[in-house]
Order: C-alpha cells, then structure tokens, then sequence
C-alpha cells in the first residue's frame, strides 16, 4: 500500500466527520445528478450525442472526446479546490470528492451511453459506479470476493441484485475519500505555496479521470448497433 493510499484511508472518517453528506449514498446522488444534468452542464447522454455528431457518427473518435472534455473539467475543479494550501484543506476536501465523484461519473455514462447501454438500468449504473474503482482496485475486490465480476459483467447479469448496490457505494466512497484526501496530504506535505498545490491538485485529478475514462472504454464493449 502506498503512502498516499494509507494516508487517505486514515482520514476517511475525519472527512465524513467534517461532511456528513458524503455517506456511501452521495455517490449515488451523484451519478443521478451526472445522468440527468446538473448546472451548466447538460445530461450525460445528451453531451455524450453531440460529440457523437461532431465525430460523424464515430463512436470511438466521439468516447475520446468525452474522455479529454471530462479530464480537463477534473482539472480545473482540482486547481481550484487545491488552492488553498494546508490551512482550508478541512474545507476543500469534500467538495473535491463532490466534484471529482460528478465529473467521473458523467464521463462513465456518456460513455456507456454511447456503446448502447441504458442508463436507467440499475445494473448498468452499478457497473458506472465500479468503473470509478479504477482497474487494479476492480481487480482485488473480485479476488476477495467482495466484488462478483467486474463492471462489464455486471452490466449485462441476468438480474439486478439490489444488495450489490449498496456494497458497490461504500467501496466507491471509500475510494473516493482515499484519492482525494491522500492527494491532499502528498500536496500539503510537500508543497505548502497554494498555487503549486493548486497546479498539482489539477494534474493528480486530470490523470487519475484519464486513467478511470481508459478502464471505462476498455471494459464497456459495445452492446448495439448504431
């Protein structure tokens, strides 16, 4: 286990204990919010089908876009929740974990979307909420069986378990909490000039939806024809 990884996991409660809106359901709250529109940004589906349009019809040009569009909004909301340095750290680590939990989300479903996959189907949403695991965390929840298959899988299982449900939002929580405050930690630790944490905060965010929006593409095959 890493340091940034050990550090995150240690500060989970304390993060929860300064946002007790960040309970496993906020993530689901989340991608509701992410599926139908929040603020100026649109449906997921219906920005992932304009990208679609302006690739003419090419499903894979159209998930690279919505791929890079995604990486810079986690970047931009990383700088600013990362400007503060040590001393308002309390204050920004949830509404990073908000933000970063947002924009992955829209990203996951613009992309399933557009390989043919029903948004309203609460086993495809449990399979978008597992895509934000990440690859190597999917991986080692199926070895200890806490996971039963990865987000393919669940996608397209014969019926929807709802007890998944609520195993999938905890682990996704916890995820979540171990990135973001982890991040925070390397960024303060090292670097206590605001503005460097702020220009780390957008990089660390960016590569870390690049990577979530790669596993995405590679694991929701399509599943129609368009």
């Amino acid at each position: 286990m890493t340091l940034k990884s050990t550090l995150g996991k240690h500060l989970a409660p304390r993060v929860t204990d300064l946002a007790p809106e960040l309970t496993t359901s906020f993530v689901r709250e989340a991608l509701a919010r992410a599926i139908s529109g929040v603020g100026p940004l649109p449906p997921a589906a219906s920005a992932a089908d304009k990208q679609l349009t302006e690739q003419r019809g090419n499903v894979d040009r159209a998930i690279h876009e919505v791929i890079e569009n995604h990486v810079r909004y986690a970047g931009a909301q990383g700088f600013v929740t990362n400007l503060g340095g040590v001393v308002t750290a309390a204050l920004t680590i949830p509404a990073n974990i908000t933000g970063l939990a947002l924009i992955e989300c829209r990203m996951i479903a613009g992309i399933a979307h557009l390989r043919g996959y029903d948004l309203d189907d609460p086993r495809v949403r449990n399979a978008i909420l597992t895509c934000l695991l990440g690859e190597d965390s999917v991986n080692a929840l199926i070895r200890k069986k806490k996971l039963p298959a990865p987000p393919m899988a669940l996608a397209t299982a014969p019926t929807h378990d709802p007890d998944l449900d609520r195993i999938i939002s905890a682990e996704v929580t916890n995820e979540l909490i171990s990135k973001v405050a982890g991040k925070r930690i390397a960024i303060t630790v090292g670097r206590r000039v605001p503005v460097v944490g702020g220009l780390v905060g957008a990089g660390a965010d960016g590569y870390v939806t690049w990577r979530v929006g790669r596993y995405a593409e590679r694991e929701l095959l399509p599943r129609a024809t368009r």
